[in-house]
């Protein structure tokens, strides 16, 4: 009986150790690590393809990628010297780019350069469908703008690095306009991280209360399907701004 008492509590603490390990989060720090920022521009090095990571932009094809509710890709973004830019004017939200597939688990890495009050975003775990207009009234926004040329306030969760009109962001590690900057996105399960040049800029736990309470209480009470998807596409966000991305990759997990 001892035995197998023995044996017993030894397979319960195993299946204990194996289901903490699975469900362990992945360290953003270390997927960060395994870029190769030395790297060709919108190329897989070595190491990036034996950690698994894709590229999502070759910098010369738009496959992969198609106008939110649309069939194509919109005429309001180009290609242009290896980066996607957009073309349209007046600060108002124009068919965004979303990747062709969606991601639950995932770690996403894109370079981008903002030029003077220019606006836009990272757009994730977005659903497309003809009853959504925009990509954000599902989806949840890791913010970028230049906010100290902006036209007007801003909200601290307006700010660049921001979880948009939920979460401010921790610290402002932007370069200057005209200078390129890395963004890496890390969402596994509930937990989201988003690094700016290496640096941390927030973390938050999707569902949780607080976010559960933001999210009632502010910009997004009106949005009845915002955050309620854990899969979606990813969206690079036109706001009728100039910017400019390039180095677009992601790993799934």
């Amino acid at each position: 009986m001892a035995k197998l008492i023995s044996r017993s509590l030894i397979y319960v603490i195993v299946i204990m150790v194996l289901s903490c390990s699975t469900s362990q989060k992945k360290d953003a720090v270390s997927l960060y690590l395994e870029l190769d920022r030395n790297g060709f521009p919108n190329t897989l090095t070595k190491k990036e393809k034996q950690k698994n990571w894709e590229l999502l932009f070759n910098g010369t094809s738009k496959d992969g990628w198609h106008g939110y509710n649309l069939s194509d890709f919109p005429d309001c973004w180009i290609m242009q010297d290896g980066t996607f830019t957009m073309t349209s004017e007046g600060k108002s939200e124009n068919k965004d780019i979303i990747t062709d597939n969606k991601y639950l688990n995932f770690a996403f890495s894109i370079d981008f350069k903002l030029t003077k009050g220019a606006n836009s975003g990272i757009i994730f775990q977005l659903v497309e469908d003809k009853k959504y207009k925009f990509p954000y009234e599902t989806g949840t926004e890791f913010q970028l703008i230049d906010q100290d040329n902006w036209y007007d306030k801003l909200e601290d969760w307006q700010i660049c690095g921001a979880n948009y009109a939920m979460y401010p962001p921790i610290s402002k590690p932007s370069n200057p306009i005209g200078e390129w900057n890395h963004l890496l996105l890390v969402v596994d399960g509930n937990n989201v991280t988003q690094i700016i040049n290496g640096v941390v800029v927030l973390k938050y736990v999707k569902n949780s209360e607080e976010w559960l309470n933001f999210r009632k209480s502010g910009k997004w009470a009106n949005y009845p399907d915002y955050g309620k998807y854990d899969e979606g596409h990813i969206s690079l966000q036109n706001h009728g701004t100039k910017v400019w991305f390039q180095n677009i990759k992601i790993k799934k997990f």
